[in-house]
């Protein structure tokens, strides 16, 4: 499994059709997310590929509890000795091994069509894990990340900012960029949805990634300023 450099520090680790990422910011390795279950090996296979170790990783930050991004937690906990990160509401998700609350499209007849895909695809359940600490909007989290609660895709989603390279946005699923930036597929509240988009496009940063999709290279938030002021409404 390769592991694909962002910016020097961090690198993308792709996971079918979900990523993940592993972070190096001089204090050990960060993983951003851990994936489908089962995914576990792959990720360890691009920590080595960028020369580390499992035991090199000293925390792995889930930024929500679906499955395709809490997946091999537990595994991955395992394997690395590393502690867990998240927001609490969607810890005690995944303490519980569940992995999704109710889900309804975003505008659309593709989103339509992706969220019943996936829904009825996506694995319901995850090996539980414990998670060893919480966080909430603003805290700051070694390496120079700093965790942003986003919620509307899912109520404990939380995203990072790292403050190098004029700033790089962890974005997790509150926005895709498959087809270019958009809306995700689908939200438990589009409207708060909608509010985490505005309350990100006013911060700075220079490179955006994402739970799906390619990372936006430069102009990031620039580009999210301009699809979700604030106050947006408009379905985009």
């Amino acid at each position: 499994m390769d592991a694909t450099p962002v910016v020097p520090g961090l690198w993308q680790v792709k996971l079918g059709f979900v990523n993940a990422f592993i972070l190096d910011a001089g204090d050990g390795l960060a993983l951003i997310d851990a994936g489908v279950p089962g995914g576990a090996p792959e990720i360890l296979d691009a920590v080595r590929a960028i020369g580390g170790r499992p035991d090199d990783v000293r925390r792995i930050l889930v930024t929500h509890c679906h499955s395709d991004h809490s997946g091999s937690l537990a595994e991955l906990k395992r394997e690395t000795g590393a502690p867990a990160v998240m927001h609490p509401v969607d810890a005690a998700m995944v303490r519980e091994g569940r992995a999704i609350r109710p889900l309804t499209p975003a505008p659309g007849l593709i989103n339509a069509l992706v969220c019943r895909f996936l829904i009825g695809a996506a694995p319901t359940t995850v090996e539980p894990a414990e998670i060893e600490v919480e966080v909430e909007d603003g805290d700051a989290l070694p390496g120079g990340l700093r965790a942003i609660h986003v919620p509307g895709h899912c109520a404990g989603q939380v995203a990072f900012l790292w403050a190098e390279h004029g700033g790089v946005l962890i974005a997790a699923d509150v926005a895709a960029n498959v087809f270019g930036l958009a809306l995700s597929p689908m939200y438990e509240d589009i409207e708060a949805g909608r509010r985490s988009l505005s309350k990100l496009a006013g911060l700075e940063f220079e490179v955006a990634c994402f739970g799906h999709g390619k990372p936006i290279p430069s102009g990031a938030s620039r580009l999210f300023a301009r699809k979700w002021p604030a106050a947006q409404t408009a379905s985009r």
